[in-house]
């Protein structure tokens, strides 16, 4: 997943950015002033937009009505240090799908991240299934027939993302965008690596597979118990 942290402390943002790295493994780009959010937030690679509301130039508000004007529906998580419950209606009002105070706790701002982004996909629980495997999104756990299934970081990110979206085919472009930052394109070539790699361990000892692959156009993941040697 990639998500666009706009947020002007310096070292603040240095640390959620690492925490969403480290931790789910997120992709993260930054930006300082609302100007330059405002700019990438309309790119709909962003699978969440963190939004600070104190920016200079155009403050987080503005920038968040802006956005919804022009009908990008990405979900917003507001940073904010006022909690009153007038701005926090205002903020709700606006478009924000959840707020977050300052100071907050780092795996509190990881879980809440979480949860919106599979909010935005439509998958409200934690543990996603399709075509017999099981993701739990919180363990960043794989399971396939009962059966535990040990993946790379990058290959149970290339799963998660795919099975948000399970009856799509989805390119390796878009696969490329949503996981990796502003340099995605140095990593172009190694996708049909960790393709070939993840669907070598999901189909293992099932005799069915697990991911298809659409020549020129994607990936898409197969219903349960179909073969094929794509």
């Amino acid at each position: 997943m990639r998500v666009l942290l706009v947020e002007d402390e310096v070292r603040l943002a240095e640390n959620v950015a690492n925490a969403l790295r480290d931790g789910p493994g997120f992709a993260v780009d930054c930006a300082e002033d609302g100007a330059t959010g405002a700019h990438l937030a309309s790119d709909p690679c962003y699978d969440l937009i963190v939004l600070d509301l104190m920016l200079p130039g155009m403050d987080g508000l503005s920038l968040l009505k802006r956005l919804r004007a022009r009908g990008v529906a990405t979900p917003v998580l507001i940073l904010t240090a006022r909690n009153e419950a007038g701005s926090v209606v205002e903020l709700l009002n606006a478009g924000a799908d959840d707020y977050l105070g300052k100071p907050f706790d780092l795996g509190e701002l990881i879980a809440r991240v979480k949860a919106l982004i599979r909010r935005g996909k439509g998958a409200a629980h934690p543990t996603l299934r399709v075509a017999g495997i099981e993701v739990n999104t919180l363990e960043q756990s794989v399971t396939r027939a009962g059966r535990h299934v040990d993946l790379s970081p990058m290959e149970y990110r290339i799963l998660e993302y795919l099975i948000h979206r399970p009856r799509a085919t989805v390119s390796k472009r878009e696969l490329l965008e949503h996981l990796y930052d502003y340099n995605w394109e140095h990593h172009s070539n190694v996708i049909e690596a960790h393709i070939s790699n993840l669907r070598r361990k999901l189909d293992a000892g099932t005799g069915a597979a697990s991911i298809e692959t659409l020549r020129g156009r994607g990936y898409r993941l197969l219903p349960e118990g179909i073969g094929s040697d794509s």
